[in-house]
């Protein structure tokens, strides 16, 4: 599923009716199962992008051009799950098509299964977040969006849920956006990154990663964060 993206402008007024300019010549074309990875400071407008390519944000300059029936998943910065259902309850009501075999997989590939009974003030916080990525992906989607989805999580359980949706994206083949701020989960998960400036955004470089993921070893990845070191980007 290609995703193109060319957002000319976002502008904020606020109540005094001053403008706040977001982002600017944000220009990007995601190719299908291709994994772009967004890098930028707090505060620059990244979660203001990813509303608008899930198409729930129209007050912009510009197109985003994706097929009219693409399935978008979402996992927000937040698990956002409703607290009087159940994790498998959760997960059927972003997919109630879904079929039983489908979902008993996704659950063991999340570690889930012993979990689908609970509810989720029951849950951890590394529990809620896999919940959230299972109910994404049981809507099979097309397109992938995840908006730093290991936030808040101790450096084990990020390298563990990392691996897991690093496994779901290739098996699926979906194009994915994935914004963070650790430039560790960006070199793992990521086939090309893009850099972007305080607001307003702009895409101050884009970096791809030429080594399959599954391939890539520690050595590789040391590599690849001494050249973007050396891009001084990292930490704009």
């Amino acid at each position: 599923m290609r995703l193109d993206v060319d957002i000319a402008r976002k502008t904020f007024i606020n109540a005094a009716g001053e403008r706040t300019d977001v982002l600017s010549g944000i220009n990007f074309v995601l190719a299908t199962g291709e994994v772009g990875v967004f890098i930028g400071p707090s505060g620059c407008g990244k979660s203001t992008m990813l509303r608008i390519l899930t198409g729930l944000d129209h007050d912009f300059q510009g197109q985003v051009s994706r097929p009219a029936d693409a399935r978008i998943g979402m996992v927000f910065q937040e698990p956002r799950l409703l607290p009087w259902r159940s994790v498998e309850d959760n997960v059927r009501l972003a997919a109630p098509q879904a079929g039983a075999a489908r979902l008993s997989q996704l659950f063991a590939a999340l570690e889930l299964n012993g979990h689908r009974n609970h509810f989720p003030h029951e849950l951890s916080l590394g529990l809620a977040r896999r919940v959230a990525l299972a109910r994404a992906f049981a809507v099979e989607p097309d397109i992938l969006i995840l908006d730093e989805p290991l936030a808040s999580l101790d450096a084990t359980l990020a390298a563990n849920l990392r691996d897991q949706i690093a496994a779901l994206v290739d098996n699926r083949s979906v194009t994915t956006m994935l914004v963070t701020h650790d430039i560790d989960d960006a070199v793992r998960l990521g086939d090309r990154l893009f850099f972007l400036s305080p607001r307003p955004a702009q895409i101050l470089a884009t970096v791809p990663i030429l080594t399959p993921r599954a391939a890539r070893s520690e050595a590789d990845l040391n590599r690849i964060k001494a050249d973007l070191a050396r891009l001084n980007v990292v930490n704009v």
